[in-house]
């Protein structure tokens, strides 16, 4: 059976912590693991891309996106794991969770709290949503 899973990484500390419990477990198993590392992008309001080129919020979105990948990647190329980075557009959990679905993965893992500017009171409001919708396995990584 072929394991994969998707790494949701927003650029914070706690999807960092993701990245080295991801290391760590998967140094133990026997068999390979796909890892998919995803960045959902919120999309910006209509008010301010209807002044901006297209391929100008395309471009912020990309840059962005790697901005957020990068300490993940670096961390990952270190450990000589395979992965795939992947950058989104939309509205974060279903993103998430759709994404996981399309890729068959086994496990959505993600940290308990991101840069969201208002959070739950013990997990973050995007892993909270995250678990609640999910007919995938979520791990949330404190």
């Amino acid at each position: 059976m072929n394991t994969a899973w998707l790494i949701a990484v927003d650029g914070s500390e706690p999807s960092l912590k993701v990245i080295d419990y991801v290391i760590t477990e998967t140094a133990s198993r026997a068999t390979p693991v796909q890892l998919f590392l995803v960045n959902v992008q919120a999309p910006l309001s209509s008010d301010i891309t209807r002044f901006i080129d297209e391929k100008v919020v395309e471009d912020f979105h990309r840059e962005t996106g790697a901005a957020a990948l990068a300490q993940a990647r670096q961390k990952l190329d270190a450990a000589g794991l395979a992965y795939s980075a992947h950058i989104m557009m939309g509205e974060t959990a279903p993103t998430l969770i759709e994404f996981a679905t399309d890729k068959g993965c086994s496990l959505i893992i993600m940290g308990a709290r991101g840069l969201g500017s208002v959070g739950g009171l013990l997990m973050g409001s995007v892993a909270t949503k995250v678990v609640k919708l999910s007919t995938v396995p979520v791990l949330v990584v404190k």
